[in-house]
C-alpha cells in the first residue's frame, strides 16, 4: 500500500497495532511528564539482569589461583613443558589470558609456582654426621626425587628458576663442603658439579626410556658404529654391542661418591 492511499475511517489495517494513546505519540514521549509505555519500560529485575550480562560480557570471571597453578602442572605432566602457555591455561580455565596476569608476572612465575611445594612433598632423610658421607647423602637424595619427578627438570633447565623448598639440599652440600675443609668458592662449584651430574644423568636416562620404545633401527648411537669404523674408532666399535649393557650397569651412589672423592682431594691439595 502506498503512502499516497487513505485507510477508510474505522478500519484497520491488517497486522497493524492498536491506535496509540496521545502517551505513545512523539509529542507525548518527548513531554517530560509523559507515562513510559509497558514494551519501553523496565521492570527493576529486568535492569540488574541486563547489568550482570554486560559485566560477565567485560570482564572474566575471577580465578582460582590454586586452580591455575595445578592446571598448569598437570599440563607439564601429561604434554610436556611446550604444550604450556598463558593462553592454554586461560582456555582450560574458562578465562583470557589477561585474567592470568593479575596473578602472575609472566610465565616464568607460573612455573616457578608449578614447582612450588614439590620438593616437599618427599620427607627429609636421616643425614649422617660425617660431612662427607652427609655430602654424599644429599646428592643421592637430590638425584632420587628428581628422577620421581621428570617434569621438573624441563623447568629446572631453564635456569635460575626452582622451588625454595628444595633449596635445604643446596644448603647442606655446600655446608657440607666447608666441612670438608673446600673454600667458599670450591664448596659452590662442588655443588654445581654435583647439579650437573644429577641433571645430566637424568636426561640421558629419560632419553634412554623413549629411545627404547622407539628403536632407532641403526641410525643412532651407538648402533650406528659399523665395521668400517674400527680403524678409526676401534675402542668404539669393540664395545658398541654390549654397550647398553654396560651403561645400565650404574650404580649412583657409587659414581656420586667418585665424584666428591674427587672434588675434595683437589679442593683441599690446593686449598
Amino acid at each position: 500500500m502506498s503512502g499516497t492511499e487513505k485507510t477508510p475511517a474505522g478500519a484497520q489495517t491488517p497486522g497493524a497495532a492498536e491506535p496509540s494513546s496521545a502517551a505513545e505519540s512523539p509529542s507525548a514521549a518527548a513531554s517530560p511528564g509523559a507515562a513510559a509505555s509497558p514494551s519501553a519500560a523496565a521492570s527493576p529485575g529486568a535492569d540488574r539482569k541486563r547489568a550482570a550480562a554486560k559485566r560477565r560480557v567485560g570482564r572474566p570471571r575471577r580465578l582460582d589461583p590454586d586452580a591455575m597453578v595445578a592446571t598448569a602442572r598437570r599440563i607439564i605432566q601429561e604434554e610436556g613443558l611446550d604444550a604450556l602457555s598463558m593462553r592454554r591455561v586461560a582456555k582450560e580455565l574458562g578465562s583470557t589470558p589477561m585474567a592470568l596476569y593479575h596473578y602472575v608476572q609472566d610465565k616464568d612465575e607460573l612455573l616457578m609456582l608449578t614447582l612450588s611445594g614439590t620438593a616437599a612433598a618427599f620427607p627429609r632423610p636421616e643425614l649422617p654426621e660425617d660431612p662427607r658421607e652427609r655430602l654424599l647423602a644429599v646428592a643421592v637424595h637430590m638425584h632420587d626425587i628428581l628422577g620421581r619427578i621428570p617434569w621438573v627438570l624441563d623447568i629446572l633447565a631453564l635456569g635460575e628458576l626452582t622451588d625454595k623448598d628444595a633449596l635445604w639440599m643446596v644448603e647442606e652440600i655446600i655446608d657440607s663442603a666447608l666441612a670438608c675443609g673446600l673454600s667458599p668458592a670450591r664448596s659452590v662449584r662442588a655443588y654445581r658439579v654435583i647439579r650437573s651430574y644429577v641433571y645430566g644423568d637424568l636426561v640421558f636416562r629419560r632419553a634412554t626410556e623413549r629411545r627404547a620404545e622407539n628403536p632407532s633401527r641403526g641410525r643412532y648411537f651407538p648402533e650406528m658404529i659399523t665395521e668400517e669404523d674400527a680403524a678409526t674408532l676401534p675402542r668404539l666399535a669393540a664395545v658398541r654391542d654390549r654397550w647398553r649393557e654396560y651403561s645400565a650397569d650404574s650404580d649412583t651412589a657409587e659414581e656420586l661418591d667418585a665424584i666428591i672423592e674427587g672434588l675434595i682431594g683437589r679442593g683441599t691439595a690446593h686449598g
